[in-house]
């Protein structure tokens, strides 16, 4: 929210807003844009006539004070998806969605299409070097690229995000069950995808992999109004001195991504920018520089024989890939997987064995849960043979307090190994940068 209110604000449009809460860096960084609220709070005496929208973001609930107000005075409401979808009406619309590769995907395309010279509006769900924020909407831009979120709309919709889009160009990485405090089964959380497709504009593409059996089996029920366009991860790639290549038409282009979920993904966005005129030989140039998104296999620091990684990989198949791309890249190292159980679903006992061998890539393995972010979600209590037995790993080490997981961080060696660190929390507060300076020492 506090992006797209500096992205309004760049537009020329006159902001303001209401939180109860605001956290670094959203509050220093409104706070430079002179749009921090003078006090925090719900305020409905801030609504008045001569505002023409209200923009609802997810933290706000159904009874709001300033929603109720307003709705009372005639207010247009619009959610956050519902906004984007006004701001690019008029524009050609690019949509990313899937389980998994999303915010990866997405950055490639603005990455290469900022290379390539084509002015683009935007939304990505995390921080992108040479991008000075995550939503951008402009006069001018013929393009808008969305990452396509299959989360509920708003507290007042219950429509998952990327329903609103509408896309001319969409892509579909892949269908791994996510959310089920939402989407009580795989089955109805596979048809949030399956509309999504039927939601293409008429004429327009799906950009879909092939590899992922979920998703081309709704490709191929898709209407005959759309063009169908497939992506495996063609490339071929070889490794020197650190260095990733892929090998494209008998070329060798040096990358700064890995992994084979990554040459996947990488695939698909190279045929999204196809469609957008840019050429496969542009695209593959500018990978050269491309260094990801913020928290996405995020290389916090390395020495001759050790690193560590963090990821904010939470849901079963995004842990699995992103353990087994480490183990891609360093076939020769010991590869330590540390990940925290964060989300509803991660933390609902149901939920547990999708996790089944999700981290057998690493030859150590640890899992760490929060008891009180249990108590806070209102699930019943995990044990720790419960998390051993899902995991279907009896070596499995777990932890349900950071202060012991941090004591065992700083006991291990770093020689010769590879410290990955995967969530979308924060391990109780653990500070992975002193963590990362301790393990690699040389």
């Amino acid at each position: 929210m506090h992006n797209l209110a500096l992205a309004l604000l760049e537009k020329g449009y006159e902001i303001t807003g209401s939180d109860d809460e605001i956290f670094e860096p959203s509050r220093s960084r409104l706070k430079a844009a002179g749009l921090l609220p003078e006090a925090f709070g719900w305020f409905p005496e801030k609504i008045n006539p001569s505002l023409d929208a209200v923009i609802l973001g997810m933290h706000a609930k159904a009874d709001n004070p300033e929603l109720l107000r307003a709705r009372e005075l005639g207010i247009k409401i619009y959610s956050y998806p519902e906004y984007l979808y006004e701001q690019s009406k008029n524009k050609t619309r690019i949509v990313i969605g899937g389980s998994h590769g999303k915010t990866t995907i997405t950055a490639m395309i603005l990455h290469a299409m900022k290379y390539a010279g084509i002015d683009t509006d935007y939304m990505v769900g995390a921080k992108l070097e040479g991008f000075d924020v995550m939503v951008r909407l402009s006069h001018q831009a013929d393009y808008m690229v969305i990452e396509g979120d299959e989360y509920l709309t708003s507290p007042i919709d219950p429509r998952p995000k990327f329903h609103l889009y509408r896309p001319h160009i969409a892509l579909m990485s892949g269908i791994a069950w996510d959310h089920m405090n939402v989407f009580k089964t795989f089955a109805d959380y596979k048809a949030q995808f399956k509309t999504f497709i039927e939601l293409v504009e008429p004429g327009g593409k799906l950009i879909y992999c092939a590899n992922d059996p979920e998703v081309s089996q709704l490709a191929g029920k898709a209407g005959k109004h759309l063009q169908l366009i497939p992506y495996t991860g063609l490339f071929q790639v070889s490794s020197e001195e650190g260095i990733t290549h892929v090998i494209y038409e008998d070329r060798r282009w040096p990358v700064s991504v890995f992994g084979s979920h990554n040459m996947q993904n990488m695939h698909g966005a190279m045929l999204v920018c196809k469609q957008l005129g840019i050429s496969e030989t542009t695209f593959l140039k500018s990978m050269a520089d491309f260094r990801g998104a913020a928290n996405r296999l995020e290389l916090v620091r390395q020495g001759y024989d050790s690193a560590v990684y963090r990821d904010f990989a939470h849901a079963p198949s995004k842990v699995r890939a992103t353990t087994q791309a480490l183990r891609e890249k360093y076939p020769n190292r010991k590869i330590i997987a540390c990940f925290e159980l964060h989300t509803y679903s991660s933390l609902s006992k149901e939920f547990l064995p999708q996790y089944q061998n999700a981290l057998q890539a690493a030859d150590m393995r640890m899992v760490y849960y929060n008891p009180h972010a249990i108590e806070l979600k209102r699930l019943p209590m995990l044990c720790p043979e419960d998390i051993k037995e899902a995991f279907a790993d009896p070596q499995l080490l777990v932890f349900n307090d950071s202060n012991l997981l941090n004591e065992y961080l700083h006991s291990l060696e770093g020689q010769n190994s590879c410290l990955l660190m995967m969530s979308s929390g924060n391990f109780g507060n653990l500070d992975i940068q002193e963590i990362a300076h301790h393990f690699v020492k040389n």
